[in-house]
């Protein structure tokens, strides 16, 4: 009998053995955050020395993107991708229904998952995930300061919606403190805390307040309307945040109290990360910090993410930790859903094989330069681009209208030069490219065959629709 016990056991102790020395992971992910809202980035008007911290020890994919979306709340869309790994258009981003999960993957491999904040696509898909959660707030927005969450309690079952008690950055950070200071370090751990921040209402963090004396300066890229109609500027809500036309002062105040919310939400991750080095883990958790999508906040007229233009499109990545390279960076062409393949390559996990993410560690450690030559931005049946090195092509199919940016002098993408004859082959190329992406992602969307000047607009005095979520105080500033 020994002889054959004997070898279980060595077998066991090898396995518990590796399962020890997987990475934890500790996955932060802000919601409707720039890219270039990160003061070690390039921005000197926000304050993120956190943030900059990771940046010094970690690595950044500076071009990174979400795949566009096929909902006006881009973020259910982009965290369904993030999540399964897959397109918008091969995962039901409502539901998740039928797609293994990311945090399910590492559940179902030993890790213990824990949940906190935001989660836009059903109970039944968070349940899947999550072995542990505190906090969680099912649904897209609240007021900041009365967060709706719930619990996993000990019968595996959700509690009551109760009413959180801090603002929303501090009620999510205290829910991931409790669980890394309370999990006993037998398995490693996957803690996904989504925050709501910097997500409109436009409410600063206590102790951070809006600095109206020192409104950061207006972006490049600003009008004070887009004067088309895009297919997303007469219903989404994005776009009722404030009167038209955009005036100086209302995007520098509402650009004051985005940097303020990220100031804060900067000063939650440094507990967190604190909080790492306290407990004795620092040295063996990989840290992700992502975000769901971007934002314009005045660029090109608009202030939503409901477009195609860099400023919506792209969204911040960092990585840091065990085999990262520090203060490290690359522009290869990422998207979200390239975690989920990174993340099981990191842990020695079995991705899926049918992901449209690609590992981006060949990158990091310098076997690769780049996972793909182009990205692709689809946004409901209204708007496409795809982008290369230097060029963008923008296409409105139902307007019969296009776009077409020299990214290398024109990175604001504010001069279209389509109708230039001599960047004809560029305009042909791209939208070559244009379709392959389209017949490999399954996209049936038809291109405009030709090129006619869409019906102007002029949105001024245009009545503003109602929402629940904005403080009296933001509607008489902004209307």
């Amino acid at each position: 009998m020994t002889r054959f016990l004997l070898p279980a056991l060595l077998l066991a102790a090898t396995g518990l053995a590796a399962e020890a020395s997987r990475p934890n992971i500790l996955f932060l992910f802000a919601d409707d955050q720039r890219a270039d809202t990160i003061g070690a980035h390039g921005n000197p008007h926000i304050r993120t020395p956190h943030l900059d911290g990771l940046v010094r020890g970690g690595f950044s994919f500076r071009r990174n993107y979400v795949f566009g979306g096929n909902s006006g709340a881009v973020c259910v869309p982009s965290r369904a991708m993030l999540m399964s790994g897959k397109t918008w258009f091969h995962v039901n981003t409502q539901t998740l229904e039928g797609a293994k999960l990311l945090p399910e993957l590492f559940r179902e491999h030993g890790y213990v998952t824990f949940g906190t904040g935001k989660w836009h696509n059903g109970q039944p898909s968070w349940l899947r995930a999550f072995a542990r959660g505190e906090a969680v707030m099912f649904g897209g927005m609240s007021d900041h300061e009365k967060v709706p969450v719930c619990d996993l309690g000990p019968d595996g079952r959700l509690t009551e919606v109760r009413t959180g008690a801090k603002y929303s950055s501090e009620l999510f950070t205290d829910a991931a403190l409790r669980f890394l200071e309370s999990h006993d370090g037998r398995q490693p751990f996957f803690l996904y805390a989504a925050f709501t921040a910097p997500h409109d209402p436009r409410q600063p963090g206590p102790g951070f307040p809006a600095d109206y004396a020192n409104r950061p300066p207006l972006p490049p890229d600003f009008l004070p309307q887009l004067p088309f109609d895009n297919g997303a500027m007469n219903g989404g809500r994005d776009e009722n945040l404030g009167a038209w036309p955009r005036t100086e002062a209302m995007i520098r105040d509402q650009l004051a109290e985005y940097y303020a919310m990220m100031a804060h939400l900067d000063a939650q991750i440094g507990r967190l990360l604190d909080a790492l080095r306290r407990t004795g883990r620092a040295e063996n958790t990989l840290i992700v910090y992502a975000a769901d999508n971007g934002l314009a906040l005045g660029s090109h007229g608009l202030l939503g993410k409901q477009n195609v233009f860099e400023h919506s499109m792209r969204v911040p990545l960092i990585l840091a930790g065990p085999g990262i390279p520090r203060g490290r960076e690359s522009r290869a062409f990422t998207y979200l859903f390239d975690l989920f393949p990174t993340l099981c390559d990191v842990a020695g996990l079995p991705a899926p094989a049918d992901l449209a993410g690609l590992s981006l560690r060949p990158i990091w450690e310098g076997r690769r330069e780049r996972v793909r030559d182009s990205v692709f931005l689809p946004y409901l049946e209204v708007q496409r681009a795809v982008r290369d090195e230097r060029w963008k092509l923008i296409c409105y199919p139902k307007l019969g209208f296009s776009q077409l940016f020299d990214l290398e002098s024109d990175p604001h993408e504010t001069r279209s030069v389509y109708d230039n004859p001599a960047h004809a082959a560029h305009r042909a190329r791209l939208r070559g490219l244009m379709r392959d992406w389209q017949q490999r992602v399954g996209d049936k969307v038809a291109l405009p065959d030709s090129q006619r000047l869409p019906p102007p607009i002029d949105l001024t005095g245009k009545p503003r629709k109602t929402d629940q979520w904005q403080p009296e105080w933001i509607v008489k500033k902004y209307f």
